[in-house]
C-alpha cells in the first residue's frame, strides 16, 4: 500500500511516500523551493541603488591602483585609448551576459544556470568555480584594503610628518611586516563588511554603498582639482591625455595592446558571478545593455580620474610615473608629505582608496552570502556568520605572506601574488568564457533568450547583428587573454 499527500516542510511543499517497510520518505518540490526563494528575495530600493552598488563592485583597486601604474608603464595616453576601445569590444558584452543570467533566473550562478540550462546539461557546475573565485578574491583583497585603511589612519594621525624620504620609502615594508598590526586592520575590514551585509540588501549593502560612492565621487573631484592646480602639472596631463605613438612604439605595440586589453577585461571582475548576483536583484524596467554601459561608464570615470590625481602630482614633484605597483604606497606618500597641506590631502586620497576597495569587498561578499542562502536554505544572519569566519581566517595566509611567510614562494610568487594569479589570470577569463558560450551558443542558454532578456525594458538595446561577433570573435579574444595571462 502506498499513499501520498502534501505537507509543510520549512514552508515548502513536499511529497511523502511510504516505502515497503512502511517508513515515510519525502521529496521536495523544487519548483516550490525556488518560488519561496524568489518571494523572500530582496531587491534594490531603486535604479540608482542598483547602478551605484554594481559600479561599486567594479570600482576597486583595479581602477585606482592598477590602472594608473599600468598607464605609466605602457606609454601613457595610447594605452588609455586602447583601454577604452577594448572596454566597448569586451567589457560591455561580457557584463551584459552575466547580468542577463542573473535577472532571467533571479538566482545566484549555480541555481541560476541550472534553471536556464537545457535538461541534462551541467553548466551550473560553474557555480562552484564562482564560489571558490569570490572567496579566494576576498582572501587577498581584504589584505590590500587593510593597507589602504592603515595608510589613511597614518596620514590622519600625522605619522608621516617630519620624516625623511628614505624612511618614508620604508614605511610600506615596515607596515606589511607588522603581522599584529595588519591582522587588526584586515579584521576591521572584514568585520565592517559583514556587519553591513547583516542588515540586508536595501538597509545594508545599498545604503552604505550609496554613501560611499557619493563620497568617493566628491573626493575624486577635490583631489583632481588639487593635482591640476599644482605647479608643473601640465606635463603630467599631457603624458596622460595626449597620445605619444613614438613612446608607445618604444614600449612595444603588441605589449601595449595586450596590456590594455587585459586591464579593460579585469577592471569589471566579471566571470565569477560577482555581477550576476546584482542582475538577480535587478528589475525588468530597463534594458541590461543600457545599465551595463552606465556601470562601465562610472567605473571608467573613476579610473580616468585616478590618473588625473596621480600623474599631475608625479610630474609636479619630478617623480617618474612608471614606478609600477609601488606608485601608490611608496611614491605618492612622498609627494603628499612635501605638498602644502599634504597630511590632509594624503588622508583624503587614502580615504578615497578605502571607499573604492570597501565597496568591492561588500559587493563580492554579498555574492557569497546569497549563494549560501540560495543553495543551503540558510538565513542571512547564519550565512553572514559562516562567511565572516571563512574570509577572516582565509585572509591570514596573505597577511603572513608579507611577514613570517615572506620567503614562502610558489613559482616565484608570494601568497598574495599566487592568489591573485589564480583569480585574475585563470578564473576571471575562464569564467567569462563560460558565460559567453552559455549565453550565445545553442547548447547553452541560447542567443535568442539572451537577447530577449538583455533587451527587456526601456533603454539601449543590443543588436542581433552582434551575435556572430559574440559567438566567434569574443570567445577567441577571451581565450587569448587566458592563454597570455597564464604563460606571462
Amino acid at each position: 500500500m502506498r499513499c501520498s499527500f502534501f505537507l509543510s516542510w520549512h514552508g515548502k511543499r513536499g511529497n511523502v511516500r511510504f516505502d515497503r517497510q512502511g517508513l515515510p520518505s519525502y521529496t521536495v518540490d523544487l519548483s516550490e523551493v525556488e518560488e519561496q526563494i524568489m518571494e523572500e528575495r530582496e531587491g534594490f530600493n531603486n535604479r540608482l541603488g542598483f547602478i551605484l552598488v554594481s559600479a561599486g563592485c567594479a570600482i576597486g583597486i583595479g581602477n585606482v591602483w592598477r590602472f594608473p601604474y599600468m598607464v605609466g608603464e605602457n606609454g601613457g595616453a595610447v594605452f588609455v585609448l586602447f583601454y577604452l576601445i577594448f572596454l566597448v569590444l569586451m567589457g560591455v558584452p561580457v557584463l551584459t551576459m552575466e547580468l542577463a543570467v542573473g535577472r532571467a533566473s533571479g538566482l545566484t550562478v549555480m541555481q541560476g544556470m541550472k534553471k536556464l540550462e537545457k535538461p541534462g546539461h551541467k553548466w551550473h557546475m560553474h557555480g562552484w568555480v564562482c564560489v571558490i573565485g569570490s572567496a579566494l578574491l576576498m582572501m587577498y583583497y581584504t589584505t590590500v584594503s587593510g593597507w589602504m585603511l592603515a595608510y589613511f589612519w597614518k596620514f590622519l594621525k600625522g605619522d608621516f610628518e617630519n620624516i625623511g624620504a628614505e624612511e618614508l620609502g620604508k614605511s610600506f615594508d615596515r607596515l606589511t611586516g607588522d603581522t599584529g598590526m595588519m591582522l587588526i586592520f584586515v579584521a576591521i575590514v572584514v568585520v565592517l563588511g559583514f556587519l553591513v551585509l547583516s542588515f540586508g540588501v536595501q538597509k545594508g549593502l545599498e545604503a552604505v554603498n550609496k554613501f560611499m560612492m557619493i563620497g568617493l565621487f566628491g573626493l575624486i573631484l577635490a583631489l583632481v582639482v588639487n593635482s591640476i592646480l599644482l605647479k608643473g602639472s601640465g606635463e603630467g596631463i599631457k603624458f596622460y591625455l595626449l597620445p605619444d605613438f613614438e613612446r608607445a612604439a618604444a614600449s612595444g605595440w603588441i605589449h601595449v595592446i595586450s596590456q590594455s586589453m587585459t586591464q579593460a577585461f579585469f577592471t569589471l571582475s566579471v566571470g565569477i558571478g560577482t555581477m550576476e548576483i546584482f542582475g538577480s536583484y535587478m528589475s525588468k524596467d530597463r534594458t541590461i545593455t543600457g545599465e551595463s554601459i552606465r556601470i562601465i561608464g562610472l567605473d571608467t570615470f573613476v579610473a580616468l580620474m585616478a590618473g588625473l590625481i596621480i600623474f599631475p602630482a608625479c610630474f609636479s614633484y619630478g617623480v617618474e610615473p612608471d614606478q609600477g605597483p609601488s606608485l601608490i604606497f611608496e611614491t605618492l606618500p612622498r609627494i603628499f608629505v612635501d605638498m602644502e597641506g599634504g597630511r590632509i590631502w594624503g588622508a583624503l586620497f587614502f580615504l578615497f582608496m578605502v571607499f573604492a576597495s570597501f565597496s568591492t569587498v561588500t559587493a563580492v561578499c554579498e555574492n557569497l552570502v546569497r549563494t549560501f542562502m540560495d543553495n543551503l536554505g540558510w538565513s542571512r544572519i547564519r550565512s553572514v556568520i559562516a562567511n565572516f569566519f571563512l574570509i577572516l581566517f582565509g585572509s591570514v595566509p596573505c597577511v603572513l605572506g608579507f611577514s613570517i611567510w615572506k620567503d614562502v614562494e610558489v613559482g616565484g610568487m608570494n601568497v598574495l601574488s599566487l592568489e591573485d594569479f589564480i583569480v585574475s589570470n585563470i578564473l576571471l577569463p575562464g569564467g567569462s568564457l563560460v558565460f559567453a558560450c552559455f549565453c550565445c551558443w545553442k547548447f547553452g542558454w541560447g542567443a535568442e533568450k539572451y537577447l530577449e532578456e538583455t533587451n527587456t525594458g526601456k533603454g539601449i538595446r543590443m543588436s542581433p547583428k552582434l551575435i556572430p561577433y559574440f559567438k566567434y570573435v569574443l570567445p577567441l579574444l577571451i581565450l587569448f587573454i587566458l592563454i597570455k595571462s597564464i604563460f606571462q
